[in-house]
């Protein structure tokens, strides 16, 4: 007989609030910000001055996650603002991770701050699940000085669903047995994937709650959502067959990096100047997991938020610079559409971590730089900073591309 599956998912509460909280208190600091208005924000100077995270203080007064640093003052006049620290919050992700290691191997991290954990089969080594869950709770309090809610179900969707269901510090169940008692009473747009447009089309069809989406007719679902419609009425029975993905080892399946510019760009010079330094940027990243990419993007995102993309397939993988932004202008050429730039990424795609040279009939062999040249370039950039020095390469490739 099959065993019937038990998964926890465990939630940091306000997660980059809570972590630069805890760090700043670590480092001397008297008072407490979650239990001031305070927020954690972007770089206003940058136009990436929105709020990330908010303390319940802040939230009594309005602020909101995603809305302007500068509407949030309005609100707020004493409101504190503090700078993001990504390193801290992997470092604090890394942390959570290797506590719930303990438990069982067969963890998911969803993101920097949520982790699944499958205890299916575990009845010997802990006989209470709910007990259990009441001690990660209380013990990632005391000894890493944050709380978290711990949800618990049948699968991914029902744990994660009980996880929200009341913030902070608190530990609830949803089992399928649960399904009409707690999930069926919620709004429908609180259903994990129901998105703010998919939640208006559905209230204009007179579903409002989750039961009413789980009694819906079928046909009327599909002329709407189309292939979206079955995963749709499946969540509202609480019905999720999806797998853990507990390969810690899988390699990235891409690299990314974007930047909001300062003003709206229009000017090709300047574009690929970005799209040099983010060249940069990117194939570092690569040459430390020593991987190599075998498919470019560029990105963009207008002056309206429209956005669009290019990318191209490589004769030959590689994690050099030069190549990398070779490929870049190219597709910049290839797909600028000479509007206002708002914000323009690069994307590699198709990693590997070998590198399997494929050379041209019609070329000469060569390489813009070496394994050993670029180690000792990042070295030196490691050391001085990243704007120290580029590679010739790179500097020649860009005064041909923004010549043009």
């Amino acid at each position: 007989m099959e065993k019937e599956r038990l998964i926890f998912h465990v939630d940091v509460n306000n997660a980059f609030l809570s972590w630069t909280a805890v760090e700043l208190l670590r480092k001397g600091k008297r008072l407490d910000i979650r239990k001031i208005p305070s927020i954690i924000g972007g770089d206003e100077a940058a136009r990436r001055g929105i709020v990330l995270a908010k303390s319940p203080v802040a939230k009594k007064f309005g602020i909101k996650t995603a809305e302007t640093i500068y509407a949030a003052r309005k609100k707020c006049k004493n409101l504190q603002v503090f700078p993001p620290d990504h390193d801290l919050y992997k470092k604090r992700s890394d942390e959570l991770f290797q506590y719930l290691s303990q438990y069982t191997p067969k963890i998911e991290r969803y993101s920097i701050d949520e982790c699944f954990l499958d205890m299916t089969g575990m009845s010997l080594l802990y006989p209470d699940p709910l007990a259990l869950a009441y001690k990660i709770k209380d013990e990632i309090k005391e000894k890493f000085g944050y709380t978290v809610n711990v949800g618990l179900g049948n699968n991914k969707l029902c744990a994660k669903m009980a996880s929200d269901f009341e913030k902070p510090d608190r530990v609830h169940t949803l089992f399928i047995d649960e399904i009409q008692t707690k999930l069926w009473p919620l709004k429908v747009e609180d259903l994990l994937m129901i998105g703010k447009q998919s939640a208006a089309t559905l209230r204009q069809l007179k579903i409002y709650t989750v039961e009413d989406l789980a009694h819906a007719d079928m046909y009327l679902l599909t002329k709407y959502f189309k292939s979206q419609a079955k995963f749709m009425k499946d969540s509202a029975w609480g019905i999720d067959d999806s797998p853990l993905e507990t390969d810690r080892h899988a390699l990235a399946k891409c690299v990314s990096t974007s930047r909001t510019l300062p003003y709206d760009y229009r000017d090709a010079r300047q574009l690929k100047k970005v799209l040099l330094q983010e060249s940069e940027e990117v194939a570092r990243v690569l040459r430390r997991q020593h991987q190599y990419a075998k498919t470019v993007a560029v990105t963009f995102k207008n002056s309206q938020f429209v956005s669009y993309s290019h990318q191209m397939k490589l004769y030959n993988e590689t994690n050099v610079t030069a190549d990398i932004y070779k490929a870049a202008a190219e597709l910049f050429d290839r797909a600028w559409k000479e509007d206002d730039i708002r914000n323009i990424g690069i994307r590699l795609s198709d990693l590997v971590l070998v590198k399997e040279q494929q050379i041209s009939l019609f070329d000469k062999e060569k390489d813009h730089g070496s394994d050993k040249i670029q180690e000792v370039l990042d070295q030196i950039q490691d050391k001085y900073g990243v704007s120290s020095i580029f590679s010739a390469s790179s500097l020649e490739s860009t005064n041909k591309n923004t010549e043009s």
